[in-house]
C-alpha cells in the first residue's frame, strides 16, 4: 500500500476518538487497526480482481447531527420503517450520525439494549468490548478489516438478556444522504441463552456524487438455545464501492437465520460467514442479488460446522443483466468431530442478457465421515418454456420475464419479517430488472 493512499494518520485517529470521548480500549483498537493498514493486503475474493477498486478515497464523517422527529424523516426512509414500526424499536442513522431512535419501555424493562454503537460504548463499555472484533471478526484479517477498526464511525448495538423473547422486530435504517461520506458501520447483535430476536437493517442512498466507500461489518452471537433472525436489504448507489462482512457465531442448540437482499448498484465484495460452534447449532443463510450495468460483485456465503448434530443451509439466487458480473461462492464445511451434521447448499444465477456473466461455485469441505452433505448449482438464461407458457396467456415478453425473475427471488423476499422492508426490496428488484 503506497504512502499516498493513507489519508488518515495517528493524530487524526486520536483526535477523532477523543472528540467522541471513547474509552481507552477503543482508542487502542483503532490505533492497532491503523498500524495494520500499512502492512496488510486487500482481501482476495475468488475470481475477482479488486486491486483497482476504490476502497481508500472518501470523506470521513466527524460532526454529529441533531436527532429529528419521525415526521421530519424523508419519504424513502418512512416507507421502509412502515406503520407497524412507528411506535418504536427503530434506529435511523444518516451518514454516520443517529437522527432518530426509539425503544419501547417494555423492552427496556426486560433489559434489552438497542442503541447506536457510540452510546453503547459510553453506557455499556465492558459489554461492547467483550464482543467487538474479538471472535466473529478479527482486526488483522486483511487491510479492509484493519481500516474498519481504525475509522469506525457508526453502527448499532443490540443485546438481549438471558430468557428474553423479543416478539416485535427491531429495525435499523442506514441512510446514506451525503454521497461523499464513507460508511464505516459496525453492528453487534448478542442473544444470550434461551432468548430470541428479529433484527432487520436497510442501507439506502438518496443522493449520488463523488466516489465513496461503504465498509460494513456485523458480528452476530447466538447463545445456547438462542434464535436470531437477521434480515438486511443493501441498496447503495453506483458511486459507492462496498465491502460488506456479516459473521455469526452460534453456541449449543442456537440458531441464526439470514435473509439478505444484496441490491447495491456499485462494485461489491460480500462475505457472510457463520460458525456453528455448539452441538445442535444451526444456520440458514438465504441471499438474493440483482446486478446491472457494468457492476462487478463477489459473494461468499460460508457455514462452518464444528458441533455435532449441526445443520447448515445455504440458498443463493442471483440475477445478472446488461454487462454485470456476479461470482457466487457457497462453502459448507464440516469439521472433524462434527458427527451427525448436515450441510446443504443451492446456488443459481439467472442471466438476462448475452453480455452478463455469472459463476456459481458450490464447495463442500468435509472432514468427518458420519455426516450428510449435498450441493446444487446452475447458471443460465431465462427458461424458454416458462416464457412461452406465460406469453401464451397473453402476457408480453418483458412482463413474463419480470414475473419469472420475481418468482426466482421470492424465497428470500418472503423471509423478510417487516412489511415495509419487504415492499422496499420488491420495489428495488422491480426497478433493477426493468
Amino acid at each position: 500500500m503506497s504512502a499516498e493512499t493513507i489519508v488518515y494518520d495517528e493524530a487524526y485517529v486520536r483526535e477523532f476518538s477523543n472528540n467522541r470521548k471513547e474509552p481507552e480500549w477503543l482508542l487502542q483498537v483503532r490505533l492497532r487497526g491503523l498500524s495494520l493498514v500499512k502492512e496488510l493486503a486487500l482481501p482476495k475474493p475468488d475470481k475477482t480482481k479488486i486491486e483497482n477498486w476504490n476502497f481508500h478515497s472518501f470523506e470521513h464523517k466527524t460532526e454529529q447531527e441533531a436527532e429529528q422527529s419521525l415526521d421530519n424523516l424523508p419519504g424513502e426512509v418512512l416507507s421502509i420503517i412502515g406503520k407497524e414500526q412507528e411506535a418504536g424499536n427503530v434506529i435511523v442513522q444518516k451518514n454516520a450520525s443517529v437522527v432518530y431512535q426509539a425503544l419501547s419501555e417494555e423492552l427496556k424493562a426486560k433489559g434489552v439494549i438497542f442503541t447506536d454503537l457510540w452510546r453503547a460504548v459510553q453506557d455499556h463499555s465492558d459489554l461492547v468490548q467483550k464482543y467487538f472484533m474479538t471472535e466473529a471478526v478479527q482486526i488483522d484479517e486483511h487491510r479492509l478489516t484493519a481500516l474498519h477498526a481504525a475509522l469506525l464511525n457508526g453502527g448499532v448495538f443490540l443485546y438481549v438478556p438471558k430468557n428474553v423473547q423479543v416478539e416485535s422486530p427491531l429495525q435499523a435504517v442506514f441512510w446514506h444522504e451525503n454521497a461523499n461520506t464513507a460508511l464505516f458501520n459496525h453492528v453487534i447483535i448478542v442473544a444470550e441463552e434461551n432468548s430470541s430476536v428479529t433484527y432487520v437493517e436497510n442501507y439506502l442512498s438518496t443522493n449520488t456524487g463523488e466516489p465513496s466507500v461503504a465498509n460494513i461489518i456485523s458480528e452476530v452471537f447466538a447463545g445456547n438455545n438462542a434464535i436470531i433472525r437477521y434480515g438486511a436489504v443493501d441498496h447503495l448507489s453506483e458511486n459507492v464501492t462496498s465491502y460488506i462482512k456479516r459473521n455469526g457465531r452460534i453456541e449449543k442448540d442456537g440458531r441464526i437465520e439470514w435473509a439478505l437482499g444484496e441490491m447495491n448498484d456499485g462494485n461489491t465484495v460480500f462475505e457472510n460467514w457463520t460458525k456453528c460452534i455448539g452441538d445442535g447449532s444451526s444456520s440458514d443463510a438465504k441471499m438474493v442479488t440483482v446486478g446491472r450495468g457494468e457492476q462487478r460483485q463477489n459473494f461468499m456465503v460460508r457455514i462452518d460446522q464444528i458441533g455435532q448434530h449441526s445443520d447448515g443451509q445455504i440458498f443463493a439466487h442471483g440475477v445478472m443483466k446488461d454487462k454485470a458480473t456476479g461470482i457466487f461462492n457457497g462453502i459448507g464445511k464440516i469439521e472433524q468431530g462434527g458427527k451427525k451434521s448436515n450441510a446443504e447448499q443451492t446456488s443459481r444465477i439467472l442471466m438476462l442478457s448475452e453480455k452478463a456473466r455469472g459463476d456459481a461455485n458450490p464447495i463442500l469441505l468435509i472432514d468427518e465421515d458420519d455426516v450428510t452433505a449435498s450441493h446444487a448449482a446452475s447458471v443460465g438464461q431465462v427458461d424458454d418454456l416458462q416464457l412461452y407458457y406465460l406469453m401464451s396467456r397473453g402476457i408480453s415478453r418483458d412482463e413474463a420475464e419480470r414475473l419469472i425473475v420475481r418468482g426466482f427471488l421470492e424465497p428470500v423476499v418472503a423471509n423478510l419479517p417487516i412489511e415495509g422492508v419487504k415492499q422496499a426490496l420488491e420495489g428495488v428488484i422491480e426497478r433493477k430488472i426493468q
